[in-house]
């Protein structure tokens, strides 16, 4: 879990923007970037759960390599 140090800007008495260090932004972005990630190989984990497979002796024959 990252710690965040936003400072948060003020408009008319309303929070309007978020300003964070640069190194806590590209950090909250590498996270956002895993969770994306995992999120799509769920998902094509779960399009591809019945799909035949091949154990490693089979594909290397079918490939002829073996």
């Amino acid at each position: 879990m990252m710690t965040l140090h936003p400072n948060i800007l003020e408009q008319a008495g309303k929070k309007q923007f978020v300003v964070l260090p640069y190194d806590e932004f590209i950090a909250l972005q590498e996270e956002l970037q895993d969770f994306y990630d995992l999120k799509e190989l769920r998902k094509a984990k779960g399009e591809e759960y019945d799909a035949p497979t091949l154990s490693f002796e089979e594909a290397r024959k079918a490939l002829g390599l073996g």
